[in-house]
């Protein structure tokens, strides 16, 4: 009598048994426990706030006098400086949160939380996915405080923006923390993290149109307004300042959703025991 082949084993394909159900069991578990360490990190909470709080209150309000905005698009009329930097300074909620959530990733990676997870039966894409969507759920969640906040602040756009710029939000979410990810997975220690941090935020965050139009760029430095262009987060805060408005920067989107397709492949790639980085650093002596 022949015994049935089972399926969803380790030894099996990893990918049968599993239907529906089990998948979003897998996902519900995983946003669970991203939502339960941010509750639980009061301090990440409030820190994730100061920083665009204290550019609003502070820096916009040095610069309105300086640094006065014209008529560009998506805007029907001239605005203050402080309603030109929100949608940059929700860009840098999402860039700050994207990259916590990767150093979370180095953190479980070396007590050895992330490689428990990595070798369940689910496949490495999908939990990869899930990780991705709990990190941005919580980001989104930090900049509608923002705006909540921003909005007794005078930085009132349309009350329908606030629920169109949710997909912009989302997306960008989804680029910034893939690109966290892909990071993380080039991190052997801990240690190392914050200093590659450094060399990406703060670039990606001042070498973009977060608080500055690119018009203004071009007319003082035009190699700088080159970079501000190759710059993805320019795109990101571009797609968000639209949607805010209730409009679509076409080109953004497209930028966005192509940087996404990137950042979030290279990492599914590197995270991959049999082709990724962590398989070379450990077959190099490395820490993983």
């Amino acid at each position: 009598m022949s015994i049935p082949a089972q399926t969803g084993t380790v030894s099996g394909n990893p990918q049968r048994g599993f239907g529906i159900a089990q998948y979003a069991a897998c996902l519900t578990g995983i946003m669970l426990r991203e939502g339960l360490r941010f509750l639980n990190q009061r301090e990440r909470f409030i820190s994730s706030l100061v920083r665009p709080l204290l550019w609003l209150f502070v820096f916009a309000a040095g610069f309105r006098q300086v640094l006065g905005v014209s008529i560009i698009p998506p805007y029907k009329t001239y605005v203050l400086y402080e309603v030109y930097i929100t949608p940059g300074l929700c860009g840098m909620i999402l860039l700050f949160s994207g990259m916590q959530s990767s150093l979370s990733m180095v953190y479980d990676r070396e007590m050895g939380n992330m490689r428990t997870l990595l070798v369940s039966p689910f496949p490495r894409w999908f939990l990869l996915v899930s990780k991705l969507l709990a990190g941005v759920a919580v980001s989104v969640l930090q900049v509608y405080v923002f705006l909540a906040i921003a909005w007794f602040w005078s930085v009132k756009p349309p009350v329908i923006g606030y629920l169109l710029v949710l997909p912009a939000l989302v997306l960008a979410g989804m680029m910034l923390c893939s690109l966290g990810m892909l990071l993380s997975s080039m991190i052997r220690q801990l240690e190392n993290f914050a200093g590659i941090m450094n060399f990406v935020i703060f670039p990606m965050y001042f070498a973009s149109s977060a608080l500055y139009p690119l018009w203004r760029i071009q007319e003082s430095s035009p190699p700088l307004f080159h970079i501000c262009q190759a710059n993805p987060f320019t795109y990101a805060v571009e797609l968000i300042r639209f949607a805010l408005y209730g409009r679509i920067d076409w080109i953004s989107l497209a930028v966005v959703c192509g940087f996404t397709v990137l950042f979030l492949g290279g990492a599914i790639l590197a995270y991959d025991p049999a082709k990724g980085l962590l398989n070379r650093k450990r077959d190099s002596g490395g820490n993983g």
